[in-house]
């Protein structure tokens, strides 16, 4: 009995050690904000010189930046924002930054919801239903006016926003500066997905797009100096096995040049090394690494997803059940979508939309779709489906828990 009870009171006497692998772990999170970012000195300079107009209390242009994942976007953003307001402080300008990311459940998941969330910013608070939306706009007008001021509204994921509360509501807010006396607000929209503009209503584009910014992907040297730098801060020196950074780097290239991803690689190699309570990071630890991360960005992205991309990945999964070794084309996806809309008593998106998405789970890896021609037919793509079992078992129970079908 007092043997079980000394092992009860040990049993977590290893985490109070001094032992761990990491210096800074949180180095390598997606959060932190680093004191430089390497290989991103022209989109700075650009996003500076565009929201630089801010502190002579002109309002800058709407900006919009787009970029694969993990090309440095929103870090950049927000290392300019932190430096902005630090320097609108030091002088007494008034120059206020909400940042707010669409993807966040219930904050932009509902054109109130994300208007009400604004208003807070404010120090208005709005309760979370109840209230007519024009009064809810209403009020955060009225708080919004308050004092002389500009306003930069950051939007990341902007997509999401589209996807969840529909074109009116970018609309309402790119025509938000009609509303104001004292305010000025500028929009800057940032998204992973480099398509999204085409397919916008041209009244918002025009309006969101006075400037554009392209984030290119990283390349492999690139990646690997940006793993060094913060792997210094993250570790203990010499924990780091030989090949370990080559290895990050090369996973992440293969991802479109993923930096987010290439770092998250080297905090998981880390977590799993530190568990079997080695002094080490290996290359086979990269490797394990690899494989949970990719399943866990996988079931990440299917749940986060609207129920029309989730029906479309639904269709796509059925017709490679079936088919096995048999091709997979975007109007067959198209057909199954429609059936599995009326299953699960959904409006069936446009096959332009459908096609989109397709396009967007290809970018993510979920799928391999590639672009052929029909001759006189046109373009089509052709799809397959290649995730491994476990992960495809869990991702269909997924969405068939979502759609109630």
């Amino acid at each position: 009995m007092s043997n079980n009870l000394e092992s009860h009171k040990n049993l977590f006497e290893k985490f109070l050690n001094k032992n761990s692998i990491f210096l800074n772990k949180s180095v390598l999170q997606a959060n932190y904000l680093p004191d430089s970012i390497p290989h991103r000195e022209e989109q700075i300079k650009q996003i500076r010189d565009v929201v630089g107009p801010a502190l002579r209390m002109e309002k800058p242009s709407n900006l919009f930046i787009y970029g694969q994942t993990g090309t440095g976007k929103t870090v950049t953003v927000k290392y300019i924002a932190d430096a902005m307001l630090n320097f609108a402080r030091a002088n007494n300008i008034p120059v206020k930054i909400v940042y707010l990311n669409c993807k966040m459940k219930k904050v932009a998941d509902t054109e109130y919801r994300l208007i009400a969330q604004l208003a807070r910013e404010f120090g208005k608070e709005i309760p979370a239903t109840g209230l007519p939306t024009d009064e809810v706009y209403k009020i955060f007008f009225s708080v919004l006016d308050r004092e002389k001021q500009i306003v930069i509204l950051i939007l990341d994921e902007i997509d999401q926003l589209i996807d969840k509360s529909g074109e009116e509501l970018l609309y309402n807010l790119t025509r938000i500066n009609e509303e104001l006396k004292n305010t000025q607000v500028s929009i800057i929209g940032i998204t992973n997905r480099v398509s999204f503009g085409e397919n916008l209503d041209p009244r918002i584009k025009s309006s969101l797009s006075e400037e554009e910014i392209l984030f290119p992907p990283y390349n492999a040297l690139q990646i690997q100096n940006i793993l060094l730098q913060r792997a210094k801060k993250a570790f203990k020196p010499g924990v780091l096995a030989e090949g370990v950074i080559e290895k990050c780097s090369a996973y992440a290239a293969k991802e479109h040049g993923d930096a987010r991803r290439a770092l998250e690689l080297l905090r998981v190699a880390g977590e799993i090394a530190e568990r079997r309570d080695s002094p080490q990071i290996t290359i086979a630890d990269v490797d394990e690494a690899d494989s949970k991360i990719e399943k866990d960005r996988v079931i990440d992205i299917v749940e986060v997803q609207p129920k029309e991309f989730q029906a479309t990945l639904y269709a796509i999964m059925r017709l490679a059940k079936n088919r096995k070794n048999g091709a997979i084309y975007t109007g067959d996806v198209y057909e199954l979508y429609r059936g599995i809309c009326t299953e699960a008593n959904l409006r069936p998106l446009t096959q332009r939309r459908v096609s989109d998405i397709i396009g967007e789970l290809d970018m993510e890896g979920i799928i391999n779709a590639k672009v052929i021609s029909k001759g006189r037919q046109g373009r089509t793509r052709e799809i397959s489906f290649n995730l491994p079992q476990d992960i495809a078992e869990r991702v269909e129970r997924i969405i068939r828990d979502s759609l109630g079908i």
